[in-house]
């Protein structure tokens, strides 16, 4: 016997069952679908799900970081530059150990002062930032042999390099802290607030 509810190959719903469908169709909420919860990628771009980050850099390290995130370093002779856009939503920091020019083998060694602010540049402008945009923190360049080298040290040297170089290309220093004879311990939280740089003495018992 055919069924009474299909003509061939297609079938035909009864009448009272299209009338009953379309009932549940308009009982159903439709602003519960503006309510689900978003995907997590979502939320990470939103900026309200994502963990700060803490970067800690070593001799001949280059780190770049967002708003909320830290960087931290410590110095003794060697010197760190921090460039931060001025509405300070991103920054880049690093940490020089040589101020010469690097030969041939050293050409991608960071912990030479000009590739250390090449790779310092193409990170903010990789997010559409020019360096000459920036503003600067300097910081380093301790004499941590004050009893021996009574003249011009290597940090005195490192120091006016960073000067140098960020005059050079048309970028502000806002604030320094530079020479003197002990570590400096320097840690910056992406933000408004300036870094903050805890001075110790050139005893290894007194860094914290």
């Amino acid at each position: 016997m055919q069924n009474p509810h299909c003509s061939g190959d297609t079938w035909r719903l009864p009448q009272a069952a299209v009338r009953q469908m379309r009932h549940n169709s308009l009982m159903v909420a439709a602003p519960k679908s503006r309510h689900m919860p978003q995907s997590p990628r979502v939320q990470a771009k939103s900026g309200h799900s994502v963990a700060a980050k803490s970067i800690e850099l070593m001799p001949g390290d280059v780190a770049f970081a967002t708003a909320g995130d830290e960087m931290k370093t410590l110095l003794g002779s060697c010197v760190s530059i921090i460039l931060t856009d001025p509405r300070r939503t991103v920054g880049s920091m690093c940490h020089i150990v040589h101020v010469g020019t690097p030969n041939q083998e050293n050409r991608h060694n960071t912990a030479f002062g000009l590739v250390a602010m090449e790779a310092m540049f193409a990170k903010l402008l990789a997010v559409g930032i020019p360096a000459q945009r920036c503003e600067a923190y300097v910081y380093g360049g301790g004499n941590m042999f004050p009893d021996i080298v009574n003249e011009r040290s290597v940090g005195d040297r490192n120091a006016q390099w960073a000067l140098d170089f960020l005059a050079d290309h048309g970028i502000a220093v806002v604030e320094s802290a530079l020479g003197g004879t002990g570590y400096r311990k320097v840690s910056w939280r992406v933000g408004r607030s300036s870094p903050t740089v805890v001075n110790a003495s050139n005893e290894v018992g007194d860094i914290q």
